[in-house]
């Protein structure tokens, strides 16, 4: 399997966990890093909330020794405010900044950050400059498509992004107005790929080893991003690095995908998250934080309709092991 460097910062492997809001905490990442994450994402970052010390964003800035290679990334649409925040934390310990460049959130967008900024390509390009000349760490940009079909310039935005210092670019398949609809355009990212020399990651639809080699196949990028298909999901990492390390993929499975984990595993790894959840933000917080991704651990699961159910009423960390126990293997 294909090792990838950022900016002199050397991954274990190509596969990477994206930034998700809400979803790639601390918790989660150090679980994904386990799993054979080559890199792992915090969630976005304000740099205006850095700058203004919200008592919130301390948390979202927390690191852990152990989770291997972390992205932070940021976001704003002021070149100044961006590259000075960047400065100010640059000595946490992370190895890469991400400015992202497309998340699709009306707030975000709406407030001109975010995928607002491949509409002003001048704009973006100063960001990006100024922040890259800031900080001694390699900056990195995520993208779109486009912002919506009639203005589909990742390429143009790539091109700015390189020659304005960044380390490399990632690119979502999709534009904003499409937000996580609709299929994935590859295309993009191969043309993207074509068009500079700086590493490019792709993003968008990977949900299984099969789907990870062809993307790279497909747009002959450096790395991919996985995402939505992490989500309930960190074996996801350990199934695609070893299928691209030439593992033999089992036969009769039509998606290509590895045998999941069985309900012992699934359970074990609940439990795991729950408690690593609780040591960061308290019980309270940790159990209400888990019913979504217990959602998604058990989704798919026999009478998964009526696990969520049962989920949305856990209050304590008794509560979640019990009622993950008796739901997932049965025990009273």
């Amino acid at each position: 399997m294909a090792q990838l460097s950022i900016g002199g910062v050397r991954l274990e492997n190509q596969v990477i966990l994206a930034p998700m809001a809400g979803v790639s905490d601390l918790p989660f990442r150090l679980l994904c890093h386990e799993q054979g994450a080559g890199m792992v994402c915090t969630e976005m970052i304000s740099a205006k909330a850095i700058f203004y010390h919200n008592k919130n964003t301390e948390e979202l800035l927390a690191i852990h020794p152990e989770e291997g290679p972390v992205s932070l990334q940021l976001f704003g649409s002021d070149p100044e405010t961006v590259s000075e925040m960047a400065k100010r934390i640059e000595e946490r310990p992370f190895s890469v900044l991400d400015l992202n460049m497309g998340c699709p959130v009306p707030k975000v967008v709406n407030n001109g950050e975010g995928c607002a900024l491949m509409k002003n390509p001048v704009l973006a390009g100063a960001i990006i400059e100024k922040t890259a000349r800031a900080i001694q760490k390699p900056v990195t940009v995520k993208i779109r498509k486009g912002f919506d079909e009639a203005h589909c310039n990742a390429v143009e935005i790539a091109r700015i992004a390189q020659e304005s210092g960044a380390a490399a670019v990632a690119v979502h398949g999709r534009t904003r107005e499409q937000y996580y609809s609709g299929k994935a355009d590859w295309d993009i990212i191969a043309q993207v790929k074509a068009a500079v020399h700086i590493p490019v990651l792709g993003n968008g639809d990977v949900t299984d080893p099969a789907s990870a080699r062809r993307m790279l196949e497909q747009t002959g990028c450096d790395g991919i991003l996985i995402g939505r298909a992490a989500q309930g999901n960190p074996w996801i990492f350990r199934q695609i690095t070893a299928a691209l390390a030439g593992e033999e993929l089992p036969s009769g499975l039509p998606s290509g995908l590895p045998p999941g984990p069985d309900r012992r595993e699934r359970y074990d790894m609940i439990l795991r998250h729950a408690r690593l959840e609780a040591a960061y933000k308290g019980e309270r917080v940790a159990v209400r934080e888990m019913r979504k991704h217990m959602a998604w651990y058990t989704a798919g699961l026999p009478h998964s309709s009526a696990m969520r159910r049962r989920i949305n009423e856990m209050e304590t960390m008794e509560q979640l092991a019990d009622g993950m126990a008796e739901l997932l293997l049965g025990e009273a």
